[in-house]
């Protein structure tokens, strides 16, 4: 017989049993569609969650903690870190930062901010990607930019409790810097402990650059960007190291006058990201790299994504059952018809395969089904579930946050279960039509 008569005798025989035939199907069709939107719900958890992080993060950046020495002593990096850093092979830049180890505060005219205060080595800052709004980069020791929110907390020098809007609690804006800060002599002033006239130190530094705003909606950058020459006058007139208050004034002799307190090295790509971290990592560096928290939440995903399909299948297993009983009752209808095949020469074989097809084919048109049934569902999942949550709970969700998302390997891994089930549900009937006696069946003794 064949293989397109096979097919032909199979749907005939599924058309006399529509009804039977029908819910088996949509009990395949339903354990399906369980499976697969129980497991796209690790599938969508795990692409917001990874796309957050990347997007959070430079995915091509490295941080460089310290180098560990053999005996297990750990060492802030120096200069000649930085040249070793700087010939592993594809990395395209090692920034180095010091950050002073108080808040100086910038004054010009009657207005005023305390911020953060980081010396920065600009060239490998702008190989690593950062950029101006405008200006231009420090060309001199007292030459300073500044990030793109600094104008945002520069206030005028006054005591009013009225300073903050009560609507969004941001500063008023006729409390702020108004005019244009390119070119403008800001008055840098740093403190020591020492309780003397001469507690207060101040240096002019002018502005010639303002950063770009970040890529991310809620990082504040209001840092100012100095010179390495600014940071070692402060530390000399400190007497501490970074400039820091309360600490022995002898400390900045035992500490290395090169060392840095941020050291970031950037990949030239996210594959070249690996190879540096192992090479570090050989290096006795101590380092940290999206990538290997990536690995981490990738794993945790699989683990979890692995546990809800196995869960899902029990539902198509529990369908199952229903292909047997459907297929051992099609066999007990049609032993008039295996006994004519077996009288007319059908091999065994043909008649096994006849019946396994048609527990196939039923295996196939419920996980078809089933798919679709799972792209609609998950959709409305997506749509509707975080209106209820908002509602019921009054906390808005992430923009970002996907609950349930269907990639193409999840289908396969559906379909392909369900094929797998279906036809293991038919191989005893099958194997039992092969079995029937010829005369027994033309008497319909079976």
């Amino acid at each position: 017989m064949k293989i397109k008569d096979q097919f032909r005798f199979v749907r005939q025989n599924i058309k006399k049993n529509k009804v039977r035939t029908g819910m088996t199907i949509l009990a395949t069709a339903m354990g399906c569609t369980f499976l697969i939107v129980l497991a796209s719900v690790g599938y969508g958890l795990q692409e917001s969650i990874v796309k957050d992080t990347l997007e959070q993060q430079i995915v091509t950046e490295i941080d460089v903690y310290g180098h560990i020495s053999e005996d297990g002593n750990y060492r802030p990096l120096t200069m000649e870190d930085i040249d070793v850093l700087e010939s592993i092979d594809n990395v395209n830049a090692v920034t180095r930062r010091n950050e002073l180890r108080q808040f100086p505060t910038f004054s010009l005219d009657e207005y005023k901010s305390e911020t953060t205060t980081v010396a920065a080595h600009f060239p490998s800052e702008i190989a690593s990607g950062m950029e101006l709004d405008e200006g231009r980069l420090p060309e001199k020791p007292n030459e300073v930019v500044v990030g793109y929110h600094f104008l945002d907390y520069f206030v005028l020098d006054v005591e009013d409790e009225n300073i903050y809007d009560e609507t969004n609690g941001e500063i008023k804006e006729e409390y702020l810097y108004q005019a244009d800060l390119i070119g403008k002599t800001l008055d840098m002033t740093v403190r020591k402990d020492e309780m003397t006239d001469d507690n207060e130190h101040s240096i002019p530094l002018t502005v010639v650059g303002i950063l770009k705003e970040p890529t991310r909606e809620w990082m504040q950058d209001q840092k100012v960007y100095i010179s390495s020459d600014v940071f070692a006058d402060v530390e000399a007139y400190t007497g501490t190291p970074g400039g820091e208050l309360g600490v022995d004034v002898n400390a900045l002799e035992s500490t290395a006058a090169d060392s840095f307190d941020n050291v970031k090295v950037y990949a030239t790509n996210l594959e070249a990201v690996q190879a540096i971290v192992d090479e570090l990592d050989d290096g006795n560096y101590a380092s940290y790299s999206v990538v290997s928290e990536m690995k981490q939440i990738n794993m945790l995903f699989t683990i979890m994504k692995t546990g809800l399909i196995l869960v899902g299948t029990i539902a198509i297993l529990i369908a199952s059952i229903g292909i047997y009983n459907t297929m051992t009752m099609a066999v007990t209808e049609r032993a008039p018809d295996i006994g004519i095949m077996k009288a007319i020469g059908a091999h065994p074989k043909t008649i096994k395969q006849i019946f396994l097809l048609e527990s196939s084919y039923i295996g196939i048109i419920g996980a078809l089904i089933g798919t679709v049934v799972a792209y609609v569902v998950s959709f409305l999942v997506n749509l509707g579930l975080p209106l209820i949550i908002e509602f019921a709970f009054k906390e808005e969700l992430p923009e970002q946050l996907q609950f349930s998302m269907i990639p193409v390997s999840l289908v396969l891994i559906a379909v392909g279960i369900c094929l797998l089930v279906t036809i293991l549900s038919g191989l005893r009937p099958a194997k039992r039509a092969t079995q029937i006696d010829v005369l027994k069946a033309m008497r319909r003794e079976i």
